[in-house]
């Protein structure tokens, strides 16, 4: 069942949980929440970090660039002109996407059926709970990614969705561009990843080759030239950074990580420990 109330991994914070007894009876404290965000431009290792660190702390974890690349496979599968702000809106709106939160990490499905736009050829035919996890790492999904996710109507229909999936799941890890300083200007910690951009397209070309490895191809079949993923790397983040809505940038808060010279491991431990440190704070300042 798709629901997007689905309980995920209990909350391991200690700081988190807050039961006793009085006369005799238990009394349950409300669980706080917690939102972490992680934001930084791509090759920065967001999506492995947060669902590392989600698991690491036992919350959530919301990946807000699989909304954005779901979006983008479903307007190449309707045949819709991206270009359209308000098709696609509509192609994404009536899609429904919602993640299984019973996977780990949770998987994103097209929650109610979608056709074709009239006139166009639909090369899929979604119907209510068709998984995307596999389409949406896809080339032309990969291509179309970017520019769709400037459209700034697209932006304010997946910021309503990210509010409404973090109200459901209080308890969160989430990545993106626009995380901290948009999406969830309240969240308890804030971090902003980034390293240089010859580190990030060595990584990214890493990644690409264990994706082609896992999907069976042939990593050497395809150029992965590190010098022209790190022009396509810059090229991005002056894209992201230019948008007029939710903008890659720094939220003024959050906690800077330079990751260049950090293994996975060690971010990872990193983050955990100024969360910790923060949840701590946050319930000693409780009444």
């Amino acid at each position: 069942m798709l629901l997007s109330t689905m309980t995920g991994r209990p909350v391991s914070l200690d700081a988190t949980h807050a039961t006793g007894t009085k006369a005799g009876a238990d009394q349950h404290r409300e669980v706080p929440t917690i939102i972490v965000t992680i934001d930084g431009p791509a090759g920065t290792g967001k999506s492995t970090t947060a669902r590392a660190l989600a698991r690491a702390l036992g919350l959530e974890f919301l990946d807000t660039g699989a909304m954005y690349r779901a979006a983008a496979a479903l307007v190449i599968d309707a045949g819709i002109d991206p270009a359209n702000e308000a098709a696609v809106v509509e192609c994404v709106a009536k899609a429904d996407l919602h993640f299984d939160w019973t996977r780990d990490p949770p998987e994103i499905y097209a929650a109610c059926a979608l056709n074709a736009a009239e006139g166009t050829r639909s090369r899929i035919e979604l119907r209510c709970g068709t998984p995307l996890v596999q389409r949406i790492r896809a080339k032309d999904v990969e291509a179309l990614v970017s520019p769709l996710s400037a459209l700034p109507e697209l932006r304010r229909h997946m910021v309503r969705k990210q509010r409404l999936i973090a109200k459901q799941h209080p308890r969160l890890v989430t990545e993106g561009r626009d995380q901290g300083s948009v999406v969830f200007p309240d969240a308890l910690v804030k971090f902003f990843l980034s390293a240089d951009a010859s580190i990030r397209a060595r990584r990214r070309a890493e990644q690409l080759r264990e994706k082609l490895i896992a999907a069976g191809g042939d990593p050497n079949a395809q150029n992965l030239d590190v010098r022209e993923i790190e022009r396509d790397l810059l090229a991005r983040d002056a894209r992201d950074a230019g948008r007029s809505e939710g903008p890659l940038t720094r939220p003024s808060d959050a906690l800077d990580v330079d990751t260049t010279s950090l293994t996975f491991d060690q971010v990872v431990a990193h983050l955990a420990g100024l969360v910790r440190e923060r949840v701590g704070a946050a319930a000693r300042m409780r009444p």
